[in-house]
């Protein structure tokens, strides 16, 4: 922050002493920065439902999802830590929600804070604009009365110049009373304005005084809500950074686990546990029906559509 005061050049424009259109200019902007706190502060609570959502969902996935489950061996411890490191990424993202929830609710606090700084100035700078108000008008009711005493002993006098010829001294003794009471009307009232008159430059300067402090008060608050906020969103994007770097990391376990993984010892390690016997099924030999044993022949070399014909060269003795 700057030692010269910013906020200063928020004076009324036009020479209207009642005119506030330089403290409501500051009002409106502080107004808004406050709305644009609370706008970031529900950005995070919905991005902490998304990412718990997803969190949540993520978990359900990895732990009650089959995947590759009947894998074995390397493969098979590959896949458990992938599921393992999804899991590690679930409960991530939803302790990232929770994360994020704390962040809301520490802009919420700052807001709060300053909104409960700003109503202490608001209720004094209200009560000067009231003051400066209330003088205005009854300045401006004096200088009225004053200016109407004037008239009045104006036509006083008037009236006097005018019977200076008349014949009747009761009618000028009285016209000349009257002159001498709107002369000492014009007296009082000339005071009463002058009071008023002062009275309105010292609430005017009162209320300089208290504009100024405001000022002062309400550009630090803006310093301090700028550099808040820049700070929280800052904060925001490192902590989006910082999961998916986490999320690498645990992914990179994955990759570790598969760089371990050997196609040669899954293979094996299914032969030896799953194989049934190391001799394959002997060959079918061909059986003579009526001369099983001296006829054998090897498999291929005689079948049964060439049985008639062995039949033919070689019948079967007759039975007794």
């Amino acid at each position: 922050m700057n030692s010269e005061l910013l906020f200063c050049p928020f004076w009324s424009h036009t020479s209207d002493i009642l005119s506030t259109i330089g403290y409501d200019s500051i009002i409106q902007h502080l107004n808004n920065g406050r709305k644009n706190c609370k706008e970031f502060e529900d950005f995070l609570k919905e991005r902490a439902s998304i990412e718990e959502r997803y969190g949540k969902d993520l978990l359900n996935l990895a732990r009650k999802k089959p995947c590759g489950q009947s894998e074995t061996n390397t493969l098979k411890r590959a896949l458990e830590v992938f599921k393992q490191q999804v899991d590690n990424v679930a409960q991530n993202h939803i302790h990232l929600a929770q994360t994020l929830r704390e962040e809301a609710r520490k802009m919420e606090e700052f807001r709060e804070k300053q909104k409960l700084q700003r109503k202490k100035t608001e209720l004094i700078m209200d009560a000067a604009h009231k003051q400066k108000s209330l003088q205005f008008k009854k300045t401006m009711d004096a200088k009225k009365n004053y200016e109407q005493k004037c008239r009045d002993k104006d036509e006083a006098e008037q009236a006097v110049h005018r019977s200076a010829n008349m014949a009747n001294p009761k009618q000028q003794e009285k016209l000349f009373v009257k002159l001498a009471t709107s002369k000492t009307a014009v007296e009082d009232s000339d005071k009463a304005y002058m009071q008023h008159i002062n009275t309105l430059d010292r609430v005017r300067s009162e209320w300089q005084s208290e504009h100024i402090k405001a000022c002062e008060v309400f550009e630090t608050q803006e310093c301090e809500r700028i550099n808040f906020f820049r700070n929280a969103l800052w904060l925001h994007v490192n902590q989006l950074s910082q999961q998916c770097v986490t999320s690498d990391e645990m992914y990179e376990e994955v990759r570790k686990s598969l760089e371990m993984c050997s196609i040669e010892k899954d293979i094996e390690y299914f032969v030896n546990q799953r194989k049934t016997g190391q001799t394959p099924p002997a060959p079918i030999m061909y059986e003579n029906f009526y001369c099983p044993q001296k006829n054998a022949a090897p498999p291929g070399k005689a079948t049964g559509s060439n049985s008639a014909s062995s039949m033919v060269k070689n019948p079967p003795p007759n039975p007794r």
